[in-house]
């Protein structure tokens, strides 16, 4: 499940001399940027108290401290392979767990911004009931109990059974770590079973969305934003089951392409399905929201932007 950081550590490893440079100025340089927007959009969640209680900008804060970790993962695998440093396996097991939670975690908040989307939508006199301060920490809460119970089966598995991981130091991925057929099998059933809730409670609230749009003309235009929101979601998805597949396309491309071929094609699937989707998620999720943006732009632009006034409590209430 985290061939985010499973691939950093592929590439990385077979990454050629005379364009290894190049390549890791080009993806550090696009995490830092991009972590960068990221912190500007927390600080920015953080000067509303509107932003701080409503549940839509709670999740949405929540996906960008997800987003960040899993860049701040990344970045960290991907120098460690660069500099072909060996780790010890204890903290390599705390880092591939860790990516892994919040692979998971990042997944699951999909189908909460989706499900809050619907509730606003579809129920609109009950939202503000139903999408509480407190219940809406407390599904964030769910959300990561429920993403740290793969990473603890292969704890579980680790210390238990596994003894092919005899040296203490070792090189960091997926692939050199977790050598038994166990923990493909738990890989395989925690990701069929996430994916497939995920992808339900996604197109459930679509089409239950669509349908208020066509019907109540009253709501037709925040339903019809509400409706590109989850779109946007389901788009997030497939990007996350074809990062999931890219640990097989390597494999294949690796096996039967020229040494270069493969090198550039891995290197290609790493940086725009695994990187770029994190990274431009959440500056679309922020450009799209007009109270958001605004206070946004002021940030990042060290306040020479200023910002328009309006009526963010309403905005909340009936934005898409």
């Amino acid at each position: 499940m985290s061939n985010f950081n499973n691939s950093t550590s592929n590439i990385t490893q077979t990454v050629l001399p005379a364009h290894q440079d190049l390549k890791t100025f080009l993806t550090v340089s696009s995490c830092v940027i991009f972590l960068y927007v990221n912190g500007v959009m927390i600080l920015t969640l953080r000067k509303k108290t509107v932003f701080q209680e409503a549940s839509r900008y709670i999740l949405f804060g929540h996906m960008l401290w997800v987003d960040t970790l899993n860049l701040v993962m990344s970045v960290v695998l991907f120098v460690c392979a660069l500099c072909r440093l060996l780790v010890l396996k204890i903290v390599c097991l705390v880092l591939l767990v860790t990516a892994t939670a919040l692979y998971q975690a990042s997944t699951l908040n999909l189908a909460l911004m989706s499900l809050e989307r619907y509730v606003a939508i579809c129920f609109p006199l009950r939202h503000a009931q139903i999408t509480t301060y407190g219940r809406t920490n407390m599904a964030i809460g769910v959300v990561w109990m429920i993403s740290w119970i793969k990473s603890l089966s292969e704890i579980i598995v680790f210390f238990s059974f596994d003894t092919t991981n005899i040296a203490m130091n070792i090189f960091c991925s997926r692939t050199t770590f977790f050598r038994l057929q166990v923990y493909r099998k738990i890989d395989t059933a925690f990701t069929t079973i996430y994916f497939v809730s995920v992808c339900f409670v996604i197109i459930f609230t679509y089409a239950s969305i669509a349908s208020v749009a066509k019907s109540a003309s009253s709501h037709k235009t925040s339903a019809k934003k509400a409706n590109s929101t989850v779109l946007l979601h389901l788009i997030q998805l497939s990007f996350c089951a074809v990062s999931i597949l890219v640990g097989v396309i390597q494999e294949v491309i690796y096996a039967n392409a020229d040494y270069v071929t493969s090198i550039n094609v891995m290197y290609f699937c790493f940086v725009v399905f695994l990187i770029f989707p994190r990274c431009l998620s959440p500056l679309i999720y922020g450009l799209r929201d007009q109270a958001f943006s605004s206070l946004f732009k002021y940030y990042f632009t060290f306040g020479f932007k200023k910002t328009n006034s309006c009526n963010t409590e309403i905005h909340v209430i009936s934005g898409g």
